[in-house]
């Protein structure tokens, strides 16, 4: 069976700054990626926060870049699906779709997607006033009056945050109560910015080429309005591409993989970076991060498990 020393699952910033260590450590190093790499900042726009770029860069140059970077130093790329993990003892065994391979070591970080609202012009929108992270892109609305939908910890965390740029914050929740923590709540409510419009759900995302309204529709009352915004941020949650451990590995509640500060997994050799893995901040630079410190202990444990075999 073929074997790779560090085999990584999925081609975001994690993955791709993961291959840049482990190629540069003279290790053989493939990257498995389903569909395009650059995972969510390959549909970004502009992105401002990562170090190095003072005047912005397009995410999916940006990804491009950095893949090209993990090519340079050796890291292959292969355009398969991983279907399964499992154990066998020292190795970890991939099912693709090309068939299986034997790893040393495995850095999986397949992500996690947002839930959407599913409604007419949403996805046509994204990047274009339909975003998923207010701390990525709040600060390109600076002045008008914005949409978040959701009403956890998250969304109104991040509405608290969108108020240093926003002249205006409509937080859209479907029931008259929220579930965020109290004192999130108190901060919300409090807030001269913030207002919110209870038992309502968005409709449709309107606008051509950029965010001009939403229409909304009462839970209650039936009637519909529009309310004139330049941004939609949603926060209902996420849903982690968890499912190719296949109970390997312990989750939290909502599917994200439980991990220790070197991002390992209680299987031997597995890690989970990005993403994918329990409270991750879920910002760019962070996720690629995460990916560097799963490739530099994936080349300890290869050291300590496999070298002094061979």
């Amino acid at each position: 069976m073929e074997q790779i020393d560090i085999a990584i699952i999925g081609g975001g910033p994690a993955g791709i700054a993961a291959g840049i260590y482990g190629a540069r450590g003279m290790r053989r190093t493939v990257l498995f990626e389903r569909a395009v790499l650059g995972g969510q900042i390959a549909t970004t726009g502009d992105v401002e926060n990562y170090p190095g770029f003072p005047d912005g860069i397009n995410g999916l140059d940006l990804a491009l870049a950095m893949h090209r970077q993990a090519e340079q130093f050796g890291a292959e790329t292969r355009y398969e699906s991983v279907t399964a993990i499992r154990q066998e003892p020292p190795y970890i065994i991939l099912t693709t779709d090309e068939g299986e391979v034997q790893a040393k070591t495995v850095i999986v970080t397949a992500g996690a997607e947002p839930n959407k609202l599913g409604v007419p012009g949403e996805s046509e929108l994204v990047g274009k006033g339909v975003s998923y992270c207010a701390t990525c892109d709040a600060a390109f609305f600076r002045g008008v009056p914005v949409a978040l939908v959701g009403g956890g910890d998250a969304a109104l965390d991040e509405a608290l945050f969108t108020t240093r740029y926003a002249s205006k914050v409509y937080v859209i929740h479907r029931r008259d109560t929220l579930r965020a923590s109290q004192i999130l709540q108190d901060r919300a409510l409090a807030h001269p910015k913030i207002e919110f419009i209870w038992d309502t759900v968005v409709e449709q995302v309107n606008g051509t080429d950029a965010v001009t309204n939403l229409t909304l529709r009462n839970l209650k009352t039936e009637q519909t309005s529009e309310l004139p915004v330049a941004a939609m941020f949603v926060f209902i949650g996420q849903t982690p591409n968890s499912d190719v451990l296949g109970g390997l590995v312990p989750l939290d509640n909502g599917g994200h993989v439980l991990v220790n500060l070197w991002m390992e997994t209680p299987v031997p050799g597995l890690f989970a970076a990005g993403d994918l893995r329990a409270e991750a901040a879920k910002q760019l630079v962070s996720a690629a991060g995460d990916g560097v410190t799963a490739a530099i202990r994936a080349e300890h444990y290869i050291s300590d498990h496999f070298d002094h075999r061979e």
